[in-house]
């Protein structure tokens, strides 16, 4: 296919409505399934503990490998736009078999294959994102971005308390059927998105010189952070319904308030990446993460937990808001392998975080905080022992 010039028309926040849709439809659709997973196995597929874990172990390991193919593989040829329209896809059929099956065999087949080729839908949306603006006002990249990762905190708004009203009108049946027309959404709209081309002055071993010592331990800190982050928000379903005694429903308004106030702190954290350094602004976020988990194994009611998701939404915005333009500017030229990089964090962190919520289920679902309390002290120190010495305030894409 040929490649779009990079003398193109300056690209106008007009033309980035239909990738604002994809991250919606995106966000809406992982919003549905992912906080309400660990439910779905035990209470539908009767998964034991260990298989709980096992699942939620397994599942991302393969998003791993997945993505990391997908996001070189991205950046060596011109097909993002087609590996959009392929995630999408996967994502609808791997859904629906969620649908009517109910072994778990079958859906952990499925969960490998088809919904970790879904899983690069993010990664490629943030770098296509970032291609665009890449050729025509790289200043503005950043700014891109965080529009992106803004819709996706709005998707998580009104994701979960969809998604608890759908489990409680129409069972898990429903919410993959709806999951499952959403990937479908995206396919259509992905369809109709120009092919970017390659980008410019990449080389095979581009980012070969990426693994520094720095970046080293920002990788060791963000997969012990979004770890601790991602326990958290699988737990909370089983938190509230098994400890808190409230409903699937308690569970999706607290995590779509979390995602409401999300959306102006991001644009907030967006905004200071620009003019100061992102790794303090990280390391603000692991430690607000160490209030948050604290209080959260003191509470004892739901609307306890309802306040405490202000700390929660301070936590996101400063670690997985900066931190995908963090990763960005590591290898500006590279998108795909950037941004790959960056949510190959979140998925390890999933992995490492599946087992412990296994464990949890054994010992308590209270728990999982205490795990992520103490995830996130470790993330934190892995951050300031890779500390540069020299600080950079404005993010390297921008200059």
């Amino acid at each position: 296919m040929t490649a779009v010039s990079v003398t193109q028309a300056p690209l106008r926040l007009r033309s980035l409505l239909p990738l604002a849709s994809v991250s919606l439809f995106v966000g809406t659709a992982m919003s549905l399934t992912m906080p309400f997973m660990g439910l779905f196995l035990t209470n539908e597929v009767h998964a034991s503990p260990a298989a709980l874990g096992a699942f939620m172990f397994v599942s991302p390991v393969a998003g791993l490998i997945v993505g990391t193919l997908l996001g070189r593989l991205s950046d060596a040829r011109a097909i993002r736009r087609n590996l959009l329209v392929t995630g999408a896809i996967s994502g609808a059929i791997g859904t629906a078999l969620f649908i009517v099956v109910r072994n778990y065999w079958v859906l952990l087949a499925a969960s490998v294959t088809l919904l970790a080729i879904a899983g690069s839908l993010l990664a490629q949306t943030f770098a296509y994102g970032r291609q665009s603006m890449e050729r025509t006002n790289p200043a503005k990249a950043p700014f891109v971005v965080s529009i992106l990762r803004t819709v996706l905190s709005l998707a998580w708004v009104g994701g979960p308390p969809l998604a608890g009203v759908i489990v409680s009108q129409a069972g898990f049946t429903g919410l993959f059927i709806a999951t499952s027309a959403f990937y479908l959404i995206v396919a259509v709209v992905t369809a109709r998105l120009p092919e970017l081309g390659l980008e410019r002055h990449v080389t095979h071993d581009a980012g070969g010189g990426m693994l520094n010592r720095q970046v080293i331990f920002a990788i060791d800190g963000f997969v012990l952070l979004q770890g601790a982050s991602g326990l958290g928000v699988s737990a909370m379903p089983l938190y509230i319904t098994d400890v808190l005694h409230g409903s699937p429903g308690d569970a999706g308004l607290v995590l779509g308030l979390c995602a409401a106030l999300e959306i102006p702190l991001i644009l907030w954290f967006g905004s200071l990446a620009v003019k100061y350094d992102q790794h303090l602004i990280v390391l603000l976020g692991g430690a607000v993460a160490l209030a948050y988990q604290s209080l959260m194994l003191m509470t004892d009611a739901v609307w306890q937990i309802l306040v405490l998701q202000l700390l929660s939404a301070i936590v996101i915005s400063a670690v997985m808001g900066v931190g995908i333009t963090y990763f960005q500017s590591l290898a500006p030229n590279r998108p795909g392998f950037a941004t790959t990089l960056y949510t190959n964090t979140l998925t390890v962190g999933i992995m490492l975080a599946g087992p412990l919520l296994g464990l949890a289920s054994d010992i308590g679902y209270r728990t999982a905080y205490l795990m992520s309390l103490i995830l996130s002290a470790i993330g934190i120190a892995a951050l300031l022992f890779g500390r540069s010495r020299v600080s950079k305030t404005v993010p390297a894409v921008a200059q």
